[in-house]
């Protein structure tokens, strides 16, 4: 057993209002990659697996970061469709899909809530379904020899600090809102039995001053 170190994506579009205009880095996102990959490098972080899902974001992020590792693909690693849950929320609740990103902040929280509670009908996946799949893929890499790179988005992220940290969905909605893009999140093997985090949100690669720019959320 090894440590498990997650990676949120790079910057994407942040001016999408769907999933697949979303689904694409910005050219700060390409950046961060990069920068994220020489960092891991000048420290010396070896890691003997990469996996990623299947977005283009992913796959860019992870090409960026160049860890000269071939990347295993997992389309169980993929983001859920805020968009797409965000539309159907609107469409049969009148809710409406923010315009500022102010409203985000308290969006999101109330898509999630109402997901949980399966109050969403035209939602593409159950909030269960995206548990359990999160569970059993995090579950396969920690199988594995080695310490892995895990190139992934932010809700999924969140779910798998809900899971290991047994937080409510508001906790997990509000945590979901701090995680940053390429920021790395660590999961480690506390007494080689049970998996806990002992990192989160780490942006040390954009710490420098000439990178605070590139401290994003979206």
């Amino acid at each position: 057993m090894s440590h498990i170190t997650l990676i949120r994506h790079g910057q994407a579009n942040s001016g999408a209002q769907d999933e697949a205009s979303y689904d694409r880095l910005s050219e700060l996102g390409h950046q961060q990659a990069q920068w994220l990959g020489l960092h891991l490098k000048d420290t010396l972080q070896h890691h003997h697996r990469l996996y990623t899902g299947t977005l283009q974001r992913h796959i860019e992020t992870a090409d960026g970061m160049d860890t000269g590792l071939e990347p295993t693909r997992d389309a169980r690693l993929n983001e859920l469709e805020y968009f797409t849950l965000a539309a159907a929320l609107e469409a049969e609740q009148g809710i409406p899909i923010p315009t500022e990103q102010i409203e985000f902040t308290k969006h999101l929280p109330r898509v999630f809530a109402a997901w949980q509670a399966d109050e969403i009908k035209g939602a593409p996946e159950s909030f269960a379904d995206f548990e359990t799949r999160v569970s059993r893929a995090i579950a396969d890499i920690a199988a594995g020899e080695g310490p892995a790179l895990v190139v992934t988005s932010g809700g999924l992220i969140s779910m798998v600090m809900r899971q290991h940290l047994k937080l409510d969905i508001d906790g997990m909605a509000h945590l979901a809102l701090g995680i940053m893009n390429t920021s790395m999140h660590r999961l480690f093997p506390i007494g080689g039995t049970r998996w806990s985090p002992v990192m989160f949100n780490n942006i040390a690669h954009l710490e420098a001053p000439a990178r605070h720019h590139a401290q994003t959320h979206v």
